[in-house]
């Protein structure tokens, strides 16, 4: 029998008797081990070996709707793209077992590469590999087609469509994220802001270009992948998960974590990863000024994350001084 442990902070302790009830309750089998899980920003998961295979135990959701919204990105990714999701997405609402509700689903098979140290630690050949079949299996995921742009509606249980055209509330989106910026952090002067606006206005016109509706990911990236080594540089990818932030949009603006990780310093890696993505999807007219807004929005989301919870930014940093070399460029 397992001893009590404390898998992550937001977890807390949790005793053998309550993981195996949880698999209990899925008729799931008997536990073998338990685990941290290896990557995560939060501490939300505990890896399972049980007697029916490998599991991921996730829980204490943040929002509370957040399990169900990732049920639903995993059943649409499972039932209509060809990249594997964590499905069957099991969700227990009752609380009365660990204190909070929880989710088990199937452990994706492969190698999770945890974070940046990584996956520079791999070979040249490796990243670069790595780098095209990522562009490929984003546009895998985008393939399906939607009717409407669409934000997961935790009343209606699914993505509901937008009351707005998407280059309207986009720009509302960008906006909003400025305001939580300026909310956290001087660091966010009036220039900043400028220069974001002036990013909008250069693509007014580009993001009224049409485009096909696709379940945008939102943080597609290397350690929210698996991956298999089939020798000689072939590299696939052989799961997707980290599924809370998912939408129904445009599928470029999924093309920004990965880019904008490697366009300064690596930009060989980051050309991989968008001449693969565009490979099997065409990108549309006015991408290059849609794009850099894209990124520009990407690291407004990081900013504010990282001014509010300290430590990330020298406090006499701006954000267009550590943002603009890599949203700078042109690339098609």
């Amino acid at each position: 029998m397992l001893e009590p442990r404390e898998y992550s902070k937001r977890l807390g302790l949790l005793t053998h008797a309550q993981l195996q009830a949880a698999l209990d309750r899925f008729e799931l089998g008997e536990l073998i081990a338990a685990a941290p899980a290896p990557s995560g920003q939060f501490g939300q998961n505990v890896m399972l070996t049980a007697s029916s295979g490998e599991h991921v135990l996730r829980g204490s959701p943040h929002p509370a709707w957040q399990l169900q919204h990732e049920r639903c990105a995993a059943e649409l990714i499972h039932t209509r793209t060809s990249l594997p999701a964590p499905w069957p997405y099991r969700i227990e609402e009752a609380i009365d077992l660990l204190g909070w509700s929880y989710a088990v689903m199937p452990r994706l098979p492969g190698t999770c590469i945890v974070d940046h140290d990584a996956f520079m630690a791999l070979a040249p050949a490796d990243r670069s590999g790595i780098a095209r079949t990522m562009g490929e299996a984003l546009a895998a995921l985008h393939r399906p087609a939607f009717d409407r742009v669409a934000r997961f509606d935790p009343v209606k249980g699914g993505f509901a469509p937008l009351e707005i055209p998407h280059d309207e509330w986009f720009r509302v989106y960008v906006r909003d994220w400025l305001q939580r910026c300026r909310a956290v952090s001087r660091a966010m002067s009036d220039a900043d802001v400028a220069w974001v606006e002036s990013l909008l206005a250069d693509a007014a016109a580009a993001l009224a270009v049409p485009f096909v509706p696709a379940l945008v990911h939102r943080d597609f990236k290397e350690n929210n992948l698996v991956f298999r080594n089939d020798g000689a540089g072939g590299w696939r990818v052989t799961g997707v998960f980290d599924l809370q932030d998912c939408f129904v949009g445009d599928g470029e603006y999924d093309l920004v974590r990965f880019f904008t990780a490697h366009a300064i310093e690596r930009r060989e890696l980051a050309e991989a990863y968008l001449d693969a993505y565009a490979s099997v999807r065409r990108l549309r007219p006015g991408f290059d000024e849609r794009f850099r807004l894209y990124l520009a929005t990407d690291r407004l989301i990081i900013w504010e994350y990282g001014q509010r919870t300290g430590g990330w930014f020298p406090p006499e940093l701006g954000f267009r001084a550590w943002a603009e070399p890599g949203v700078s460029g042109s690339w098609v």
